[in-house]
């Protein structure tokens, strides 16, 4: 299966424009981002579990990230509401459900096989935050490959400052502006190396999920993590 897999190119997926699919597992459903394989494949997804829905435990081989963005996402009996992060490395397992149900962003078999440590970051948590000019950042994860990052930008400030590596992006609040096109909560973005000094933050600001540099060495769209 092939969804937006030409990482060459732009991609973008507004809320309107959400596709629900039931997955393999009932009381879950799935918007594809992108994806290039099938069930085991590369793929950036938001998932949506109705309440009291469960998926059996099963193994990541290529790691798994999620950033919870409604409800109550449970992993192995631990509990995690919107605005968790977490990072499961290559080779990990987990059994996860939800007893009122939520709404996930997922990325699947995108990280290096040298990350070890699972990780869990409480984006609500002032103290996780850094000011910097025109905008606040919460750091979720940094190497040689990528950096993830939650960014809150005051209005009319460029979400770039300079050329990038590729970027992913997912809008959590407010409205990200490129030239007269505005995009709100929901709309993904996924950009190829380049400036894109036309992304700025609109009347109210943005809040948005940030991934950079993951996407330098796939040029052709055929290439997987």
């Amino acid at each position: 299966m092939l969804i937006n897999s030409d990482f060459s190119k732009p991609a973008i997926v507004t809320l309107h424009q959400y596709q629900w699919v039931a997955s393999p597992q009932e009381g879950i459903e799935r918007v594809m981002l992108d994806r290039v394989g099938g069930e085991k494949g590369r793929a950036t997804s938001i998932v949506r579990y109705a309440k009291a829905s469960d998926f059996p435990h099963h193994s990541h081989p290529g790691g798994e990230e999620i950033l919870v963005l409604s409800g109550v996402f449970t992993e192995d009996g631990k509990s995690y509401p919107a605005g968790w992060y977490l990072r499961n490395p290559p080779g990990s397992s987990h059994q996860p459900s939800s007893s009122e149900g939520a709404i996930i962003f997922v990325k699947l078999r995108q990280m290096l096989g040298s990350e070890g440590l699972p990780i869990r970051i409480n984006t609500n948590d002032p103290t996780t935050w850094q000011s910097f000019k025109n905008r606040d950042r919460c750091f979720l994860y940094e190497d040689s490959f990528e950096k993830v990052s939650l960014e809150k930008i005051s209005a009319g400030q460029p979400l770039f400052n300079l050329p990038v590596d590729g970027a992913e992006i997912l809008i959590l609040t407010g409205q990200l502006c490129s030239g007269a096109q505005q995009y709100f909560r929901g709309s993904w973005i996924r950009l190829p190396s380049g400036e894109y000094p036309e992304y700025i933050a609109g009347k109210s600001g943005t809040t948005l999920y940030l991934k950079i540099g993951h996407l330098a060495h796939l040029s052709n769209g055929e290439g997987v993590c």
